[in-house]
């Protein structure tokens, strides 16, 4: 008889990919829930927040145009290799760029996704019951025990009741289970009230909850960050900005032309401006003139306003100052700058007035040497032009150089370099009114030519040479810069930064604890009780707040806050008592 060999048929390990086995296809209502649940993550929103920081940083670092574009102008033509690429990229309109706006809108999204899921999930939570009584309390964090002597005719049920009344009182939700509806396995006696198990049947435990405030704070940081950002929405979309330079004795009016630069949201109407006006009366600087350390150091500014609500409305009296602001007509008007305005008188070689009134001029220290810029396109035959600076209180050098010596106009002085020919605003190119493009222009006056420079005190005149025409310094007047802002969505902004800086608070200080406790009817007439408390979460006072608990139970039933193993109890009885009666120093993770 032959036997015939078989081979046996090799094994495949058991973490062997099958090559028949085909994962079903994702879809594109697959690949959309997947995206959603990707988006609405809170990992993705605290992504997002980070990105959000992150992609304002070059509004910092760069010019903006709705600010200045001015210096995004010069910027690009200073910068002609790398500029006109970073103007692409929308560098210099950061918070208008598509980019910006996408992450924005990401995280709204993301936070409205977060929130709302959680919220319905929070509420379903509130409403329902404190979680089942679990079979052995002895296993929890903080465990504990009570004996109510059968002196106190104390029921199991009636415990139950009065200690559902006393944790309500701490801020508990609470729920009493009678025996029947204990609903979990095992009895009291189980560990420390061993004897209650030999008793009656009844086993009435408690169970109570508090600290639902620590996930309704989450949710109230959430929904005030979402608040947050459609108040600056609204902001971005409905409110404006606007600059003006506003010299003693003139009036604002606020309307599109009022301002020297003005820069409306996306769905701002010029209708919306509301018709107010203010003058400025008076510019008050007081300095330091007591103070070696300190003299000539600006202490306050003040200036005096005259405001009118509307063309009909009475006038009123007010004083703003820097850091408070003036409010009217649903703006704020603050003060961010002030110089001193000459005025000016420009004469062509006509004879006739060219120009005449006050022009700002720019600081550039703290004494207030100023530039000033002086254009005259009405002058005949020749435009002029001059460029100088002007000193509060002029003091010639050692070099014979003039300069400023003190902010007050003690001895005010204009030092200026005349030009003439064409100024280029025939041609309606909008320019700089600070500054003075002399390239194509004359240069009649100036230190190196044989004319010398125009040094005018206050109440001088000069000719300039073959009859072009003149210049006067008639007077003095201050000028004030002012930035005004309307803002709708301002206040809301506050209201839910608050709003969620609150909700942070109760997250992050109000523990999240629970707490059961189950009562025994021993035969001989004693009142069995055990409890224990587990936190959700880290929470260092867990222990504290057992003891707090079992010392209220105490006292609310004469009994002792350390109570003592029961009179002829066995040496194993005394110290199982003993272990019943403790607390871990570190609370346990919520079930």
């Amino acid at each position: 008889m032959s036997l015939k060999t078989q081979n046996p048929k090799p094994k495949k390990p058991r973490n062997a990919q099958r090559d028949d086995v085909a994962l079903p296809a994702l879809g594109i209502l697959g690949m959309l829930r997947w995206a959603w649940t990707q988006l609405t993550s809170m990992k993705t929103a605290l992504f997002l927040l980070l990105l959000l920081a992150v992609a304002a940083v070059p509004g910092s670092l760069f010019k903006q145009r709705p600010a200045d574009p001015a210096a995004v102008t010069q910027y690009l033509k200073d910068h002609p290799d790398y500029g006109p690429i970073l103007d692409k990229l929308q560098i210099f309109d950061v918070y208008s760029s598509v980019w910006f706006s996408a992450i924005y809108l990401l995280l709204f999204v993301s936070l409205i996704g977060c929130v709302i899921p959680r919220a319905i999930a929070h509420w379903k939570a509130w409403r329902s019951k404190p979680p089942r009584t679990p079979a052995r309390l002895s296993r929890l964090p903080v465990y504990g025990t009570l004996v109510v002597p059968a002196e106190s005719e104390l029921g199991a049920e009636e415990a139950a009741k009065q200690t559902a009344a006393l944790l309500r009182k701490r801020g508990y939700r609470v729920d009493v289970r009678p025996a029947a509806n204990d609903g979990a396995s095992g009895t009291a006696g189980d560990d420390a009230a061993a004897a209650a198990s030999r008793g009656r049947a009844a086993l009435a435990s408690v169970g109570a909850e508090r600290g639902y405030l620590k996930e309704l704070g989450n949710l109230c940081f959430h929904s005030g960050l979402v608040g947050v950002l459609i108040s600056v929405a609204i902001g971005g979309l409905f409110g404006y900005s606007g600059q003006r330079t506003l010299v003693e004795g003139d009036t604002f009016v606020n309307t599109l032309v009022g301002y020297d630069q003005f820069n409306p949201g996306t769905n701002f109407q010029s209708s919306w401006l509301a018709p107010y006006s203010l003058q400025l009366d008076k510019f008050d600087v007081r300095y330091d003139r007591e103070s070696a350390a300190h003299f000539g150091q600006p202490l306050d500014f003040t200036a005096h306003l005259t405001t009118k609500d509307s063309p009909d409305s009475a006038a009123k009296q007010q004083d703003l100052k820097v850091n408070d602001p003036v409010s009217i007509g649903g703006t704020d008007v603050y003060l961010v700058g002030n110089g001193y305005a000459p005025v000016i008188t420009v004469r062509g070689g006509d004879g006739k007035i060219a120009y005449q009134g006050p022009i700002p001029s720019i600081p550039t220290d703290t004494v207030y040497t100023s530039t000033i810029v002086i254009k005259a396109p009405d002058a005949k035959p020749s435009q002029l032009g001059f460029v100088g600076f002007f000193l509060p209180t002029a003091v010639v050098g050692h070099d014979g150089v003039s300069y400023s010596a003190d902010p007050d106009p003690l001895k005010p002085q204009l030092s200026l370099n005349s030009y003439v020919g064409d100024l280029g605003l025939d041609k309606g190119t909008p320019q700089n009114v600070y500054a003075l493009d002399v390239s194509k222009l004359k240069q009649v006056n100036g230190r190196d030519l044989p004319a010398k420079g125009i040094v005018l005190d206050a109440g001088q005149s000069y000719t300039l040479p073959n009859g072009q025409g003149s210049v006067s310094f008639e007077g003095l007047k201050r000028y004030v810069a002012l930035d005004i802002h309307h803002n709708p969505g301002q206040e809301y902004a506050l209201i839910f930064a608050l709003f969620s800086l609150a909700g942070l608070v109760c997250s992050l200080f109000v523990p999240r604890r629970r707490l059961w406790l189950r009562f025994g009817d021993h035969e001989d007439g004693r009142t069995m009780i055990e409890y224990g408390l587990l936190a959700r979460g880290e929470d260092h006072g867990l222990a504290a707040e057992g003891r707090s608990v079992r010392a209220a139970l105490a006292k609310a039933w004469g009994l002792p806050e350390q109570e003592s193993p029961p009179e002829g109890a066995s040496t194993h009885e005394a110290s199982t008592h003993e272990a019943h009666n403790r607390t871990d120093s570190t609370s346990g993770k919520g079930a």
